[in-house]
C-alpha cells in the first residue's frame, strides 16, 4: 500500500489530495516539519517532506510523486494521455506550479514563517514578491473564463497549482489584483477531496 510521510501545511497535501481524488487506499505517517538551515534534514526517508513509499520503492519531490501515482494507479484519470491535445499544456502547468510560480513564493514563506527575520531581509522578500506577481499575472491572463487549467477540465496540474496558490494567498501575494486566480483557488479549496486531505 502507498505510504505518505505527511507534515501539515507542506507539499505533502498535494499527494493526499491526489490520492483522495483517485479514491486510492493509502497510509499516512504524520511527521512534524522542523525548519532546518539546509535541505534533507527532516526525520523521514531522504530527509524531505513529502516522501512516498510503495513497497520497496521510496521517493521524494511532490511533482514526481504525482506523475508516479498517475502512471501506476491513475488508469487514465486526471492526466491527458500522450497524444491528447491537452497533454503539452498539462505538462507545462504541472511543472510551472512548482518551478516558476512557487520558487519566489517559497522565499517569502521561508523568510517570514521559518527564519522569522523578515525585517532584515525586506529587499529579498520584496524582490521575491515581484517575481511571484509576474508569474501570477501570466497565469491570471491564461485562466480567462476557464474553471481549470485545461480545456478538458480538472487535472493533476490543478492539484499542483492549488498548493502554490494557497501559499501565495496565505502570504498576501495573491490579492484583489488577481480576481480570477482568487476565484480559481477558492474553487479548488472547495473540492471534497482537498477538504478531506486538509483535515488529515
Amino acid at each position: 500500500m502507498l505510504k505518505v510521510y505527511h507534515a501539515p501545511r507542506t507539499r505533502s497535501i498535494r499527494i493526499l489530495w491526489l490520492l483522495e481524488e483517485l479514491g486510492l487506499p493509502y497510509q499516512i505517517e504524520k511527521v512534524a516539519f522542523t525548519p532546518k538551515p539546509m535541505p534533507f534534514g527532516q526525520d523521514v526517508p531522504f530527509g524531505k517532506v513529502p516522501a512516498l513509499s510503495d513497497g520497496d520503492m521510496t521517493m521524494f519531490e511532490s511533482g514526481a510523486m504525482v506523475e508516479y501515482i498517475l502512471e501506476r494507479y491513475g488508469n487514465g484519470r486526471l492526466a491527458p494521455p500522450v497524444g491528447h491535445a491537452d497533454r503539452p499544456a498539462y505538462l507545462q502547468w504541472l511543472h510551472f506550479a512548482e518551478s516558476t510560480a512557487f520558487a519566489p513564493v517559497s522565499v517569502v514563506v521561508w523568510m517570514k514563517l521559518y527564519r522569522q527575520d523578515a525585517e532584515q531581509n525586506a529587499a529579498i522578500i520584496a524582490d521575491a514578491q515581484v517575481r511571484a506577481a509576474v508569474a501570477f499575472e501570466f497565469l491570471e491572463k491564461h485562466m480567462g473564463d476557464s474553471e481549470y487549467l485545461l480545456p478538458s477540465g480538472f487535472s493533476a496540474a490543478d492539484i499542483m497549482m492549488g498548493f502554490t496558490l494557497n501559499a501565495a494567498r496565505a502570504f498576501g501575494i495573491i490579492d484583489e489584483r488577481f480576481a480570477k486566480l482568487d476565484a480559481y483557488s477558492k474553487r479548488l479549496a472547495a473540492r471534497p477531496a482537498l477538504v478531506k486531505a486538509s483535515a488529515l
